[in-house]
């Protein structure tokens, strides 16, 4: 690691039950997640980030609302999203709205961008599957060049050009942070690096270790573009409980709730409970109580080199209730259990 450890969380908005097992609606998993974010703030955590979803088991499409709802009550925390999907929107909107968030938050925004893992939002706003792997590319482009300031000159084949417009308002401290998010594939690595933009990592299953051939990657890029090397993150599902056993039982029915839902749409097979502990115990699900959870983020840190780990702490219809207290065991033990570890 070449900069202090950053520790936050991220949450999806995912649709809660209420005490009488109905589901929550859209409205109260919204005042749910500012909720979860002031807490945050109060225990000292570095960021909180909120996913972008157009679809009914997600409460959130519009994360710089919410976030600016939840800037409004938070005083240290910086907040972004996880991800925003940049394919499907405009950078120059996506820009006014960030630096509209890091404004009202007194620079506190940053931006997570990605290709998002779903793909509502494409038919949604009239874009086509086919050009996947182009809007993102040529629009993460124009992004960078609005973040460099001034006016921008851009030419691309999926909207209209950009010639020599400044966009306003313009960020107080001149920029503010954004980071490519990467699933695992070498080409957004290297994408990454080419913007000079810091990375942030999903790795939702499997052994984290398996990742540092894309963070040898991304450094030999930057290496070859004689630039320094910018921060790597890792965002992983995980859930905190008073024990071991507690974490496991609490989380595993709600998560397999989800796995089969969206499994069903994807043609994966049922998760059965050997699978699950499987990833628990040698995978990316950072489930346990705060001793096993931290000492499982920091070897992942230390493999990695990381400059920020997000733990996505929510999972499918997982109580508020037991969402508030997987927040106060994340961040009140095991953020210093964490940075204890790595010191020692």
């Amino acid at each position: 690691m070449t900069q202090p450890l950053e520790l936050g969380l991220d949450t999806f908005g995912d649709v809660t039950r209420a005490a009488d097992g109905t589901p929550r609606t859209h409205a109260g998993v919204i005042r749910d997640v500012v909720g979860e974010a002031v807490l945050a703030d109060e225990l000292g955590l570095d960021f909180f980030g909120v996913g972008e979803h157009h679809r009914e088991d997600f409460a959130v499409s519009a994360p710089e609302v919410v976030l600016a709802a939840i800037a409004a009550r938070t005083h240290r925390i910086r907040l972004g999203s996880a991800v925003t999907v940049l394919s499907s929107d405009d950078p120059v909107r996506v820009f006014q709205r960030f630096s509209t968030l890091d404004a009202v938050s007194n620079g506190r925004a940053e931006a997570i961008l990605g290709r998002g893992s779903f793909t509502e939002s494409f038919p949604l706003f009239g874009y086509a599957l086919e050009d996947y792997e182009r809007l993102f590319e040529e629009k993460l482009d124009l992004f960078a060049a609005l973040r460099r300031g001034g006016p921008v000159h851009w030419h691309g084949s999926v909207r209209p050009p950009v010639e020599g417009i400044e966009v306003f308002p313009a960020p107080e401290s001149g920029s503010f942070r954004a980071w490519v998010g990467v699933g695992g594939s070498p080409e957004s690595v290297v994408r990454a690096a080419r913007h000079g933009l810091p990375m942030m990592l999903a790795i939702i299953g499997g052994a984290p270790g398996r990742f540092r051939p894309y963070v040898d990657l991304y450094g030999r890029a930057f290496a070859q573009l004689g630039q320094p090397v910018q921060p790597i993150g890792v965002h992983s599902p995980g859930y905190v409980a008073d024990t071991d056993e507690a974490a496991r039982e609490e989380f595993f029915a709600d998560y397999r709730e989800m796995h089969a839902r969206i499994g069903a749409e994807r043609g994966w097979p049922p998760l059965e409970r050997a699978a699950f502990l499987s990833e628990v115990e040698r995978g990316s699900l950072y489930v346990g109580s705060p001793d096993t959870v931290a000492r499982k983020i920091a070897g992942t840190v230390a493999a990695l080199g990381l400059s920020r780990f997000d733990l996505k702490y929510s999972a499918g219809p997982l109580p508020h209730a037991r969402l508030m207290r997987c927040i106060e065991l994340y961040g009140g033990v095991v953020a210093p259990r964490v940075r204890e570890l790595l010191a020692g």
